[in-house]
């Protein structure tokens, strides 16, 4: 899948310039003083190049593929007549995602949507500068079309990558630790980094010592401070962080990104210490009504709580059905799909087969529909924890937003 996602063999640049001089209606020097034939990254619907304004703005530019909407309609449409027949529970899930995804085909309703979670996660204190959770790119409003995106580019590598190129430089002192299996917390992580960085000070401090003293000395080297870079990046609160800002986009504002692939996630920050999270494809917004975003923050609670009665209660009143409504089957779908995987909870079975199992027990006949993109980003963000050694369950870190909604919006219209 990841490679379907940013790892897609790049079309040629006469293909990419034909494409952009089409959609511009003049040529590509008019509108870029510079332009990178060599692409940063290319997926199924298209390709992503650097390139500068004539103002001298550094940009990325995402070029759409003329064909993809065509394929990609008549590719969902053969799924949904395959899971029609053969697995009936997932063809919600399809048609949800098919209405989300036609907002990937219109780079111009994509660069709105990106505005508008850029300024409610500035709103909200998550995004804004270099020492807040996130940074969403300013998309350049009034050059993007149909087929072309234009916005600010966000210097970094895929959140996944870089994680693990860290582990794996700070392997060593994290097995000597018995840190292996379940990665540490964010707690752990930061007394190591602290013990780490006390070590770099006082290294530091030798240096400066030395080149006050016998670095002056004709033919002795000088010795090099050590930056911040040298520590490691704390994983357990980079993934807290992520799950904590969709949580906020779902809860507080009903405006959320339910596509948060890895290949859309960004390490940033990582050369001056302090990391942050780069969150770049806004392609399928969902929007939730307030009465949704409620519902939802009751639910987070009696799922954070373990309250198997109200996560009943709530499920039903959200639309779940199925030919038996058991209740055990009816616990289990919502904890699974909105809140946690784990092998107490799924018999270690794989979510999708696990899901096919609930399916088999009691056939689901209507999901919450309203909820599908919620329970797609829960899954998609446990499942990079998972991939991170980071399992984590997403009602107990969505129950403060959630509590503090109810508290200032209350549980009525």
């Amino acid at each position: 899948m990841s490679v379907l996602q940013d790892q897609c063999p790049a079309k040629d640049f006469s293909v990419v310039k034909s494409i952009i001089e089409s959609e511009y209606g003049k040529p590509l020097s008019e509108v870029f003083s510079s332009f990178e034939e060599d692409t940063i990254g290319a997926a199924s619907i298209g390709q992503v190049h650097r390139a500068t304004l004539v103002d001298g703005s550094p940009v990325v530019v995402k070029v759409m593929y003329p064909e993809v909407e065509r394929l990609f309609r008549g590719d969902v449409r053969t799924i949904k007549m395959f899971a029609q027949v053969a697995q009936p529970v997932h063809v919600p899930n399809l048609e949800e995602i098919e209405k989300q995804f036609m907002t990937e085909f219109d780079y111009r309703k994509e660069a709105k949507q990106m505005a508008n979670v850029r300024i409610n996660l500035i709103k909200g204190g998550l995004a804004g500068g270099p020492t807040k959770l996130c940074a969403v790119p300013k998309p350049y409003l009034d050059i993007c079309t149909k087929r072309v995106l234009v916005m600010e580019e966000l210097k970094g590598e895929k959140l996944a990558v870089g994680l693990e190129k860290d582990m794996e430089r700070h392997a060593r002192e994290l097995k000597n630790r018995g840190i292996t299996k379940q990665g540490p917390s964010a707690r752990e992580y930061g007394q190591y980094i602290k013990f780490l960085d006390g070590q770099r000070r006082l290294s530091n401090a030798g240096f400066l010592l030395y080149n006050l003293t016998l670095g002056w000395i004709p033919g002795m080297p000088w010795k090099n401070t050590l930056d911040k870079s040298v520590l490691p990046i704390n994983h357990a609160k980079m993934v807290d962080d992520l799950i904590y800002i969709h949580g906020h986009e779902v809860l507080v504002d009903g405006y959320f990104n339910g596509d948060p692939h890895p290949g859309n996630i960004l390490l940033l920050g990582t050369k001056s210490g302090e990391s942050q999270l780069g969150l770049i494809d806004y392609g399928q917004v969902k929007k939730l009504t307030k009465e949704d975003r409620i519902r939802m923050c009751h639910l987070i609670l009696a799922l954070a709580n373990d309250d198997r009665n109200e996560i009943i209660r709530l499920m039903k009143e959200a639309g779940y059905k199925s030919e038996k409504m058991d209740e055990n089957t009816i616990y289990l779908y919502a904890k699974v799909s909105y809140d946690e995987d784990n092998d107490d909870l799924t018999g270690g079975k794989h979510i999708q087969l696990f899901m096919e199992d609930l399916q088999s027990r009691d056939p689901i006949l209507e999901v919450p529909k309203n909820f599908i993109m919620v329970g797609r980003t829960s899954i998609m963000l446990r499942g990079l924890a998972h991939a991170l050694h980071q399992s984590r369950s997403v009602a107990k870190l969505w129950k403060p937003i959630a509590e503090k909604v109810l508290q200032n919006e209350g549980g009525e219209d």
